[in-house]
């Protein structure tokens, strides 16, 4: 892995009203993937727009990099002996034919189970079981090292089967997996959606070749999430091609900006970034924490949906466009009604 880079938290807080947490696909609301609406913010002046008309705010010469990951239908229902019924999120692919898993109760509960530690087993379905091991990281309190015994492959022959996409509170009902896919999604490996790319569509990626703009590949396959304050990102596993960081590297030095679709993909430059701002094609571990006190060097702007309080997100956004441009989005899009997480709505945040 790379070694992390620390920074403060940031210093945006709110309060996000419940009204505001999108609970289902916009198409649930009567829309298209790209009529979000979309707040932009131009090195801190604002509009409002939507989605559908990103091409408007983007130039000749510059780079959209997206990112290639699908998402898993990593949710599995388990049973503990004397805690009862869980569920598994299987975060990360270890290598080792071990996973990254969280163990949360059934239903719409914040936080993961406290009565697991090492050595638990939990029953899965197709006679599958997985055994906590150790804390992954090291010292996390949220996510186990588990080893999965009883099945060859756990993507294809248990998640495929018996697997659903991972849902929080706020989403009201399940979804099916096409609806937590974007149109980049190629190779699985995601626990949660990279979503900062779902509201595109082939019509919109269409118009932006005609109007130079080209449209770049990563693959960073996220892990979970959390809604608990303050916890930093977890390691992930990244892929920068070398075609991708030879084309950001020419359009760079010919005045053209790198807009990352999504915090994954900001992450995943940047960990190959160097110190003069070029891009490095390479593959492996990231644990890279953006931040003001890490900024940016290769991404200029940031297409990113809508980020809760406390998130570690938040911190990152900070550190393409600075804190004082992030708390100006945050305040006018409460103010505004825009839609929170991954099914809500836009923003593109530019700094040149």
């Amino acid at each position: 892995m790379t070694r992390a880079r620390t920074g403060s938290a940031s210093d945006l807080r709110f309060v996000l009203p419940r009204r505001l947490e999108a609970s289902g696909p916009p198409e649930s609301r009567g829309l298209r993937r790209d009529t979000v609406r979309m707040l932009v913010s131009d090195r801190g002046r604002l509009e409002h727009s939507t989605f559908r008309d990103l091409p408007r705010f983007l130039r000749p010469g510059d780079v959209v990099v997206v990112n290639t990951s699908a998402t898993l239908a990593a949710a599995v229902d388990g049973n503990v002996d004397g805690v009862g019924p869980v569920v598994v999120h299987f975060s990360t692919a270890l290598g080792d034919g071990g996973w990254a898993v969280e163990v949360r109760a059934p239903g719409p509960v914040a936080g993961a189970l406290g009565s697991v530690g090492a050595g638990t087993r939990i029953d899965l379905p197709l006679g599958v079981v997985a055994t906590l091991v150790e804390p992954w990281p090291h010292g996390s309190t949220r996510l186990w090292r588990a080893a999965v015994d009883g099945i060859a492959d756990v993507p294809t022959d248990l998640l495929a089967t018996a697997g659903r996409p991972i849902t929080y509170a706020y989403v009201s009902e399940h979804w099916p997996l096409a609806d937590y896919q974007t149109i980049f999604g190629r190779t699985g490996g995601s626990a949660e959606m990279a979503s900062a790319g779902r509201p595109f569509t082939h019509r919109m990626v269409t118009e932006l070749a005609t109007s130079g703009v080209v449209v770049a590949p990563i693959l960073l396959h996220t892990g979970v999430s959390s809604p608990e304050r303050g916890e930093p990102p977890i390691p992930e596993r990244y892929d920068v091609p070398e075609p991708t960081a030879t084309l950001i590297n020419h359009r760079r030095a010919a005045g053209g900006r790198v807009i990352a679709v999504g915090t994954t993909v900001t992450r995943a430059l940047e960990t190959r970034a160097t110190l003069d701002g070029a891009a490095v094609a390479g593959a492996g571990w990231t644990d890279l924490v953006l931040s003001t006190g890490r900024p940016t060097r290769v991404v200029d702007g940031l297409i990113t949906g809508w980020h809760a309080p406390g998130a570690s997100h938040l911190m990152l956004l900070e550190s393409v466009v600075g804190a004082a441009a992030v708390r100006h989005a945050y305040d006018e899009a409460l103010a505004g009604g825009y839609l929170w997480h991954e099914f809500g709505d836009s923003a593109l945040l530019l700094r040149r």
